[in-house]
């Protein structure tokens, strides 16, 4: 996985000006975009569409400085159909117009090339199983919010404070399969992973796939497929989150696994009564590499 997000960052230089071709890409490193994409967005902690723009900008700027093409011949080199549209790309990387920068000299925001490498770390073990499940139902109440990769999501947050307490009673009276108990999952996840995207947020339990839900709850089909399943232990939300994020820095790059698509689930094994500390699942939809 390493070697092929550096041979990615290598495309995105090679092909700078042009559409990328990322499914092809991936095809011929024998992963897939939704893997290549998730992984890139995970480690480099921003999306790949993002750092695409960075780099163009960052090039781009050098044409607006020399000064030797009118902006126009700039901006459609570098994909952009109109300066109206080149500019306000390059305003939002370096928060200055292109004849702003083209008569001043700056400010400039450059973004280096990106070089992925895989350091020795891994001192704490990640307690993970492979599980083989077949295809089951998510039922619950669902409601669509932003992403947010730190702290707690206080749209989620809000969206389980509106469910009744006897329907947390109802729901777990209805699960009849793994993952058990309440579950807390996300689907329909931008592969890019980019902060205040929206996401489908499912509270709810897991039932069989041949179980009947009552008419008033949200579903979620899921394909059957192997998941791997990471446990953890500690301070709650930020435990949950820093094994998420390690799954990219830690787990995949060391392991002949990929994600494929489908819903991440979180199961609340144990918790203190205030919420500061749990026990908890994550269920990751995982391939063969």
């Amino acid at each position: 996985m390493i070697s092929a997000l550096n041979r990615l960052v290598d495309l995105v230089e090679e092909q700078l000006t042009q559409e990328l071709d990322i499914g092809g890409l991936a095809g011929a490193l024998g992963t897939t975009e939704y893997h290549l994409r998730r992984m890139f967005s995970s480690l480099a902690a921003m999306p790949l569409s993002e750092y695409v723009r960075r780099r163009r900008m960052t090039v781009a700027a050098a044409d607006v400085v020399r000064g030797e093409e009118d902006l126009l011949s700039i901006a459609v080199r570098h994909g952009y159909g109109s300066t109206e549209a080149f500019g306000r790309a390059f305003r939002a990387v370096h928060g200055a117009t292109p004849g702003q920068v083209r008569r001043d000299g700056g400010p400039l925001r450059t973004q280096p090339q990106l070089r992925f490498r895989l350091t020795v770390e891994g001192s704490t073990p990640m307690d993970t199983r492979i599980v083989d499940r077949p295809a089951f139902r998510l039922v619950g109440h669902a409601a669509r919010v932003p992403l947010i990769h730190q702290g707690i999501n206080p749209h989620i947050q809000q969206h389980i404070n509106a469910i009744p307490p006897q329907e947390h009673s109802r729901l777990k009276g209805l699960g009849d399969t793994d993952p058990a108990g309440l579950l807390q999952v996300c689907d329909d996840v931008d592969p890019d992973g980019t902060e205040g995207s929206e996401l489908t947020y499912l509270h709810g339990v897991a039932v069989q796939q041949d179980t009947s839900a009552p008419g008033d709850l949200d579903a979620i089909d899921v394909p059957g497929g192997k998941w791997a399943v990471f446990r953890t232990t500690g301070a709650h939300p930020q435990t949950l989150q820093q094994t998420w994020a390690a799954t990219a820095t830690d787990w995949f790059p060391s392991n002949p696994w990929r994600l494929r698509p489908g819903p991440s689930i979180v199961a609340i094994l144990d918790r203190a009564p205030d919420f500061s500390t749990a026990t908890c699942e994550l269920w990751l939809p995982v391939e063969p590499e």
